[in-house]
């Protein structure tokens, strides 16, 4: 696996992607893969900083358009300090979040920006997931769960269960737009039985 594997976890609020997430990295480091575990927004110490500032504070502290240059920052930042490194060395990226959210929060659901989210992604990132996992899950369900948290880090929660519906809703669409990359798994079960589907689709691309 010279060229390394890509891989990142999308989902609404609460979903449960963190967790498997993390249950995949165990999986595949018990199997004796080199891994490596990293979230957006964050994963390098210019991106943490950055991290602090998108997902703290007054749900209104930021615009749309605002937020879409933060996150792209972030991320070109991730890319050259932790992911791109890794890929190159051969390892395998599990990421938590990645472009796709911020297609979805930014460039769909706090308005109709998907162009401008996509274009800066061309131009400063350029690179996609080899394969994304998607774990989808009823939208007050998956609310409630983040919710009882009772984190700092709850500024999109805070816009309601509406926004976790069009977050959804966005989601499924972009996995039809993209059924070679995406796949999708339902998160409404118990959490051995998602991660033995997330584990068997990825030993596909292994």
């Amino acid at each position: 696996m010279s060229n390394g594997l890509f891989i990142s976890f999308e989902g609404i609020d609460g979903s449960g992607k963190s967790t498997q997430a993390k249950m995949l990295v165990e999986t595949l480091r018990a199997e004796g893969f080199d891994v490596i575990h990293t979230r957006e927004p964050g994963g390098s110490v210019g991106a943490e900083e950055i991290r602090a500032l998108v997902l703290q504070g007054d749900p209104d502290r930021w615009s749309a358009e605002t937020e879409i240059m933060l996150f792209t920052a972030a991320r070109r930042d991730h890319m050259e300090k932790t992911i791109l490194p890794a890929i190159e060395a051969g390892k395998i990226v599990v990421c938590d979040r990645f472009a796709d959210s911020t297609r979805m929060y930014q460039g769909i659901s706090r308005g109709d920006l998907r162009a401008t989210v996509d274009t800066l992604h061309d131009l400063m990132i350029g690179r996609e997931p080899d394969v994304t996992i998607l774990i989808d899950m009823d939208p007050a369900a998956g609310l409630a769960r983040a919710k009882s948290r009772n984190t700092v880090e709850e500024r999109f929660e805070d816009f309601g269960v509406d926004l976790q519906q069009q977050m959804r809703d966005g989601f499924l669409a972009l996995a039809a737009q993209y059924p070679n990359r995406i796949k999708t798994i339902d998160g409404a079960r118990d959490i051995d039985s998602v991660a033995a589907d997330i584990t068997a689709t990825i030993k596909d691309h292994l």
